[in-house]
């Protein structure tokens, strides 16, 4: 192989390493990640019933932190 093959393989893989890295670090700060209670609550709450109240408070508590502006 030439010089100029592997450098070109080398600057490609480090680019889409790049590309890779900052699609991580963009859905990390979006909270793409932060479902921790997914899996709590689906033990937690069997029943039809009480899944959709738990995803009403969780609207509310989402929605509480939407309108809440510390002066």
């Amino acid at each position: 192989m030439d010089n100029w093959v592997i450098a070109m393989m080398l600057g490609v893989s480090i680019f889409l390493g790049a590309i890779a890295l900052f699609a991580f670090l963009w859905a990390v700060k979006n909270g793409q990640f932060d479902d921790e209670e997914k899996f709590l609550n689906g033990a937690k709450f069997d029943g039809e019933d009480e899944l959709n109240d738990a995803v009403k408070r969780e609207e509310k508590k989402e929605s509480l932190k939407r309108k809440y502006k510390p002066e």
